[in-house]
């Protein structure tokens, strides 16, 4: 059983207490329990509550008296200004020019190598760099601007920069995309001091483990400095396909088929247009939110913003990146090209409907085809890659959209059992990309006449495929993000000789008025330095018999 005394010997749990004999009562003499007035203060301590007789000891002063408190020797007075005290000021040293940050042009040099040896896509490179990096907005938006900035005039670069290495043009690949950097650096960012670019891109040499490159680095840099206006550039007389090539970094494939559509000044006018500003142009979801209230988000933010020509459409400046937003998160709106929204509306999807979009990732024309239904009826979107699917299906979650159907499925594969089942079908074909060159600068390193050739006829067998699966009187838009006359108003042209069921529905009136004037027989060809849109070819079809 437990012990229930206290130390006193009394018991605890409610019994009366009572004092031993053994110890006298607090004090010293006996007094009755709660007698405050028995008892006496020790020596010279005050009364309890006697606190005027508090004294300080020795040089301190009285509880909270800060006055008397004292500077340590050269110290301010607590609370005082470092400025304030007597203490001698010490001579400033002259400042030692601040390093520049090595991280983002590491980050930039693994995103362009990510690029070059597994051919990557420098947008999805670049995002998981960066997200491994952790930078600031500063840090990222110079990450993003060599990455880009680099790949856009890639071919320049090279032909800059081959003039100074006497000879030595073969040399390792990471050398090779450190001196493109250094060389972007001092021909096209004024912001970043020439020396500055030169001992960074021999750091990042030897960061890199090619401490024996150093020296050449260096070398082809300084050089490049002082003999900048000997560089020999090709002239357009000469050939007119090679000028455009390397002025404008376009691969001769490119520059010869661009000459071939358009004629040697309309090529040139293409391949130069670099806008000043880098717009990011969004889209209004209408099924939560509004314009109104799109705009004061915006506002709130601080963000700079117009509306497009598209309406529901807006261009923000200087956004930085958009993702990162609650409304965003929230599906408030979206990321999307004006071009690609005319795409998906030109479907004229209604609510009830059933609709398919071919060839859909990462899903941001599904969502305008499924807010225009109003989220009823059904909207299958395909794609032939997993991970693509997961994309159409993040932007569906993302936007609350219910009626989008993502699968795995190759638009190109005949399907009888779908024979006219669809109310209307959006063919967003696999291209050559020639009409966002600006926005994914790496994408025209890849064109080739074979690659047009072979993406023609990808794009033959999905129309072929996908075309008896829309019902009599139902809509078949076809379109693409490129700006070559084959893969766009010769492929519609062939597609009617095979299948006389279905004729050309002109857009007109339901186009901006900006593009409207622009439309021809087989279609709408937008292009970047002319209508400030994505370079997308965009055709609506009818199917008016079986």
């Amino acid at each position: 059983m437990a012990d229930n005394r206290g130390r006193d010997g009394g018991f605890r749990g409610g019994r009366k207490f009572e004092k031993t004999d053994r110890k006298p009562g607090f004090g010293g003499e006996k007094r009755s329990f709660g007698d405050k007035k028995s008892f006496a203060p020790r020596g010279d301590k005050p009364s309890f509550d006697d606190k005027k007789s508090f004294a300080p000891r020795g040089d301190k002063p009285s509880f909270g008296e800060k006055k008397g408190f004292a500077p340590r020797g050269d110290r301010p007075a607590f609370g005082e200004k470092r400025g304030t005290a007597s203490r001698p000021v010490r001579p400033e040293r002259p400042a030692k020019p601040k390093p520049m940050n090595l991280a983002p042009r590491r980050v930039a040099l693994e995103t362009l190598l990510d690029v070059s040896r597994s051919d990557a896509y420098a947008s999805l490179a670049l995002d998981k760099r960066l997200a491994q990096a952790a930078f600031g907005r500063r840090d990222r938006a110079f990450t993003t601007q060599l990455v880009y900035g680099t790949l856009e005039n890639r071919i320049a670069l090279d032909w800059r920069i081959d003039q100074f290495l006497e000879g030595e043009k073969e040399i390792e690949p990471a050398v090779r995309e450190i001196l493109r950097m250094g060389a972007y650096q001092l021909f096209y960012l004024d912001r970043v001091p020439d020396m500055a670019a030169v001992d960074e891109s021999v750091s990042l040499t030897r960061a890199m483990g090619f401490e024996g490159f150093t020296g050449l680095v260096n070398a082809v840099l300084r050089n490049m400095i002082r003999g900048k206006e000997n560089v020999v550039w090709p002239k357009p007389q000469d050939d007119p396909a090679k000028y455009l090539s390397v002025m404008f970094s376009a691969p001769m494939d490119l520059a010869q088929l661009l000459i071939e559509a358009y004629g040697e000044h309309e090529a040139l006018e293409i391949l130069r247009y670099r806008p000043k500003d880098r717009d990011i142009t969004v889209r209004v979801n209408y099924l939560r939110c509004d314009d109104a209230r799109l705009r004061a988000l915006f506002a709130d933010e601080e963000l700079e913003f117009s509306a497009g020509i598209v309406p529901g459409t807006y261009k923000v400046k200087n956004a930085g990146d958009m993702t990162r937003m609650r409304a965003f998160q929230n599906g408030l709106f979206t990321i999307q090209g004006e071009s690609s929204v005319i795409a998906a509306r030109m479907v004229g999807a209604k609510p009830g409907q059933t609709v398919l979009d071919a060839c859909a990732a990462p899903g941001g024309k599904t969502a305008v085809l499924s807010e225009m239904m109003n989220d009823t009826g059904r909207v299958y979107a395909w794609d032939t890659h997993a991970h693509r699917v997961e994309l159409i299906r993040g932007t569906a979650n993302r936007l609350k959209l219910e009626n989008v159907r993502p699968a795995v499925k190759d638009a190109s594969a005949p399907r009888p059992d779908m024979a006219m089942t669809l109310d209307a079908a959006l063919i967003d074909a696999p291209c050559s990309g020639t009409g966002v060159m600006l926005e994914k600068p790496d994408v025209k390193y890849r064109v080739s006449r074979e690659g047009v050739a072979s993406l023609c006829r990808t794009q033959s067998e999905i129309l072929d495929a996908v075309a008896p699966m829309v019902k009599v009187g139902g809509t078949l838009v076809y379109s693409t993000c490129s700006i070559l006359p084959q893969e766009n108003g010769q492929q519609i042209e062939a597609f009617l000789a095979r299948h006389p069921e279905y004729e050309i529905l002109p857009m007109g009136a339901e186009l901006p008025e900006a593009l409207a004037r622009h439309e021809t027989g087989t279609g709408l060809q937008m292009f970047a330095h002319r209508d400030g849109t994505d370079g997308f070819y965009v055709c609506r079809l009818r199917r008016f018999r079986a």
